[in-house]
């Protein structure tokens, strides 16, 4: 099985030595392919060795590791196990994970969470660890997730690795081990299979992908191609190869690894040309697996790149118009862990799927899927059966609209080490229920709008949820994280008893149009209130040496007439004020006939003249600096330009 799956991926053997070399030669040369990578070479030296009787707790670990890390999850289980017998040795609490993780795959889930239990004990930071012990039940969660695909083996597997699906228009890309005769079979020494190549099948009506063939003579080249994304325009691919002089001859670090790279190439003419790696790659380091946002203004790929939390993580860089790259951002630790996270696609939807054994899983790499949204907390959630399996899943893509689409595994039962799964989503996966509400708060009595009424959502428990105000139109919205399904919301105004009322989500996370009925308070305002403070009234204003109710004005009549309505014993004097500009002796003439108009129309809808008393102050009660032959601005002089309604 190839393993571009993992980061750092790619070698080049640079020796070969002898097959009878003695113990010490052994050794030496097994380290040398285990730390190149080529761990097949590596396997099969420290098997020769521990057939000779040779045991130590080097050979154990590295025996293990090869094994875990090409999903030999039996044999890795197998020689974790016997580097547990040793006495006296020091051992790393990655191997307790990693043995952990290897029974876990046999399904042995007992012995597997006993080995979880000691690895945690011997973690003293690590997020693979707080998430098993915050999610003990996680395998019930898995099980409820279950079920939601129809999955089959696709037609265009061969005997080799198939894997790293992805759309193009009505094709099907991806990358295959499979030797076709055409070239030198050139054999990839970390576990004996051809370089990868990148091929295409056509995608009939109902998704399946038939006759594959080779995808592009210029892509492929003397390297291992994997892991395409396309734009939607389909004139630029970001690919997967190996660091290489333009895939001819390989580069190579110190340690003669020959990193990944993401490269980028455009279609001119039919042909993919000016093929280029981006700016971010690293010669010491891996970069793979790219995939793009709806907006394709993001790039998210795989990395072990300075800065990479365990083997590999979910990194995201931004584009920008011109073709240049931001800084490659880390998704954080609700993404990434101490173990593996790799092959990242994401929905038009902003839903991102990756391949990870840090979480919480069936054993190997299983797939799981989070919301990127802006200021939302990530919740991981894994697929389930049958996408999941005890084997390695990975490589996940789907069509937002059809529902269809692709997945590689190495479980049993297939053509190759790794194979294509297409399949069919049944049931939608679910997300934390983030419900939204929206209504309008009135006043029960006679329908009016109430602005300004604090409104706040209540879940089963009685706690509050969100809070929030209704605007001027009397209008509130809010969105919360459902709590059950039965929720009460309560509005609360000065003047008014608290409303209340019950909605359920039970067939739906949004409900428009509520209704939030207050009724106003029994209790009558002290003698001395304000109206125009108690009823939040805005201020009557008069045309220019006019006494006529303005329009405007008539909105914030009303609300006194409706407060007088509801307390019919009340009686209120009506105080109208000027400003200091014009004649002291006409600004006091003014005010009392504005007064006499405002009592007027209130006695016109109907409130007893016996209860309204009217008064003009002229400019005799200023409430700022603004007296006469002091220059002040319009602002200030209107603040003196007043009604006042006071309780008797």
């Amino acid at each position: 099985m190839t393993k571009l799956r993992y980061i750092p991926a790619l070698i080049i053997v640079l020796s070969i030595f002898s097959g009878n070399a003695q113990k010490n030669e052994k050794a030496k040369r097994a380290k040398i392919d285990y730390e190149a990578f080529a761990y097949q070479d590596a396997i099969g030296t420290y098997e020769d060795m521990v057939e000779a009787g040779y045991t130590s707790q080097e050979i154990f670990q590295n025996l293990g590791n090869a094994n875990y890390l090409n999903a030999n999850y039996e044999e890795a289980a197998k020689w974790y196990g016997q580097l547990f017998t040793m006495d006296s040795v020091q051992i790393e609490a990655n191997y307790y994970f990693r043995y952990a993780q290897s029974l876990k795959s046999l399904k042995q889930y007992e012995k597997s969470h006993e080995w979880m239990e000691q690895f945690i004990k011997r973690s003293k930071v690590d997020g693979r660890a707080s998430k098993f012990t915050n999610n003990r039940n996680y395998l019930e969660d898995i099980k409820k997730r279950s079920g939601r695909y129809e999955i089959s083996l696709a037609d265009i597997n061969s005997k080799s690795s198939d894997f790293a699906p992805s759309f193009f228009g009505n094709q099907l890309v991806f990358s295959s081990a499979r030797d076709t005769g055409i070239a030198t079979r050139r054999i990839h020494e970390w576990n004996d299979t051809p370089f990868l190549n990148l091929f295409s099948g056509t995608m009939d009506e109902n998704g399946n992908a038939n006759n594959p063939k080779r995808f592009s003579k210029t892509l492929n080249a003397k390297t291992h191609e994997s892991s395409t994304v396309f734009t939607k325009d389909g004139k630029t691919i970001y690919f997967t190869r190996n660091n290489s002089d333009n895939g001819r001859r390989f580069s190579r670090d110190k340690k003669g690894v020959s990193r990944l790279k993401i490269f980028r190439a455009d279609l001119v003419e039919g042909e993919w040309k000016n093929i280029i790696a981006l700016p971010f790659n690293g010669d010491d380091y891996s970069t793979a697996h790219p995939t793009l946002d709806r907006d394709e203004k993001r790039l998210f790929f795989a990395s072990d790149r300075p800065g990479t939390f365990g083997a590999s993580d979910i990194w995201v860089v931004e584009l920008f118009d011109d073709g240049n790259f931001g800084e490659p951002v880390n998704l954080g630790p609700e993404i990434n862990t101490e173990g593996r996270e790799t092959f990242p696609f994401i929905t038009d939807n902003d839903i991102l799927y990756f391949a990870s054994d840090g979480h919480p899983g069936l054993g190997g790499l299983d797939v799981f899927a989070s919301e990127i949204l802006p200021n939302r907390p990530k919740e991981v959630l894994n697929l389930g059966e049958p996408v999941n399996s005890d084997e390695d899943d990975f490589s996940f893509i789907i069509d937002t609209e059809s529902k269809k689409g692709y997945f590689a595994s190495n479980r049993p039962n297939g053509l190759g080490s790794d194979d294509i799964y297409s399949f069919q989503e049944t049931e939608p996966l679910v997300f934390k229920c983030i419900s939204n509400i929206s209504g309008i708060v009135k006043n029960s009595d006679d329908g009016s709008i109430l602005a300004n009424t604090s409104v706040e959502i209540f879940g089963t428990n009685g706690n509050v949820l969100t809070s929030t105000k209704s605007n001027e139109k009397g209008q509130f919205s809010a969105a919360f994280e459902c709590d059950g399904t039965d929720y009460t919301i309560v509005g609360t105004k000065r003047g008014f008893d608290d409303g209340k009322t019950q909605f359920n989500l039970k067939t739906s996370k949004e409900i428009n149009n509520l209704e939030l009925l207050l009724k106003p308070e029994e209790k009558q305002a002290k003698e001395g209130t304000d109206l125009t403070k108690l009823l939040e009234l805005r201020p009557i204003y008069f045309d220019l040496d006019k006494s006529a109710i303005r329009p405007d004005a008539i909105v914030e009549l009303e609300k006194v007439r409706d407060y007088m309505r509801q307390f019919p014993k009340s009686k209120i004097t009506i105080k109208s004020h000027t400003d200091s500009r014009g004649d002291d002796s006409y600004n006091l003439s003014l005010s009392k006939r504005r007064a006499k108009a405002t009592l007027n129309y209130l006695v016109n809808k109907g409130i007893s003249s016996s209860r309204l008393k009217a008064k003009g102050y002229g400019e005799k009660q200023l409430l700022n600096r603004c007296t006469n032959g002091i220059d002040c601005t319009n602002e200030e002089h209107d603040i003196n330009r007043r009604s006042e309604f006071i309780i008797e």
